[in-house]
């Protein structure tokens, strides 16, 4: 198991400034850290990564489609541009020396229909990522792709949509992430939701109902380790947090208060919180 924090709760693009976060992060006991792709060349990246690795820390990457790179979209355009732009992420994952993309790169977030998805949409779905795949694939990096809330997407809510969707594209470097959040919110039993993507499953956001300090909400903490260990899953268990600190941010993230005292806590208190709990599932 490896222990990883989302540089989320604090910037969302990571540069030379946020390397005393890495060192603090470390000391903490964590493995590596996850950035956010919304910006930024392969070169920015590569450099961020010779730092990590004078620390020991490995890392993973998140990244988003945003306006006008919708892979859904029957125009032809932005289907282009939402490729480009995966390809983008994966370059930029890749010269950070990270192995896994994760994150909901499967349809524009925040746009909506104004119904479910069509059969139109997943089809497209699928061409999007198996395209998408077959560039990760040359560069060593794998998709976690990550299902959203319904207040957030309206094309892969669920682990089973999930689970059905990656079937359908069966690509071997398009694979799944399983995020305590949205699962807690469109999950009928979250735990269960585990067993259903583990056959896809390599990666895990940790994030408690309020997005605030793990452990401190109503998360139950305790299952979902044991649902995790029983599906002998053995990847990233990585914190996401967000905070008030960058007003974009938490515009996007819909943060309108303080969900704890500090950031110290969120990562202290949320890896004692990981451990313990792997520690103790059975």
């Amino acid at each position: 198991m490896k222990y990883g924090f989302n540089m989320l709760l604090w910037t969302g693009h990571v540069t030379q400034e946020h390397v005393p976060l890495f060192k603090a992060l470390k000391k903490a006991g964590y493995d590596g850290v996850e950035f956010p792709l919304f910006e930024g060349t392969p070169d920015h990246y590569d450099r961020l990564g010779e730092q990590l690795d004078k620390l020991g820390l490995e890392r993973s990457t998140v990244s988003v489609l945003g306006a006008g790179h919708n892979p859904l979209s029957p125009d032809k355009a932005q289907q282009a541009e939402a490729l480009a732009r995966a390809k983008w992420a994966v370059d930029c994952t890749a010269a950070l020396g990270a192995n896994i993309l994760a994150g909901p790169m499967h349809s524009e977030i925040g746009y909506f229909s104004g119904g479910p998805a069509t059969k139109q949409e997943h089809q497209r779905g699928v061409s999007f990522h198996r395209r998408a795949g077959d560039h990760a694939a040359k560069k060593n990096v794998r998709f976690a792709v990550e299902a959203l809330n319904r207040f957030e997407c309206y094309f892969l809510n669920t682990m089973q949509q999930l689970s059905d969707h990656l079937d359908a594209v069966d690509h071997p470097h398009v694979k799944a992430m399983y995020d305590t959040f949205h699962s807690n919110i469109e999950e009928k039993d979250p735990v269960a939701a585990i067993k259903t993507i583990k056959k896809h499953m390599i990666h895990v956001h940790i994030s408690e109902n309020d997005r605030g300090t793990p452990g401190k909400g109503h998360v139950p903490w305790a299952a979902t380790f044991k649902g995790l260990k029983a599906a002998k899953y053995d990847g990233w268990m990585t914190i996401e947090a967000f905070g008030r600190a960058i007003p974009a941010l938490a515009a996007a993230t819909r943060v309108w208060r303080d969900f704890f005292p500090n950031k110290e806590e969120v990562y202290k208190v949320g890896l004692k919180t990981m451990k313990q709990g792997w520690a103790k599932a059975r």
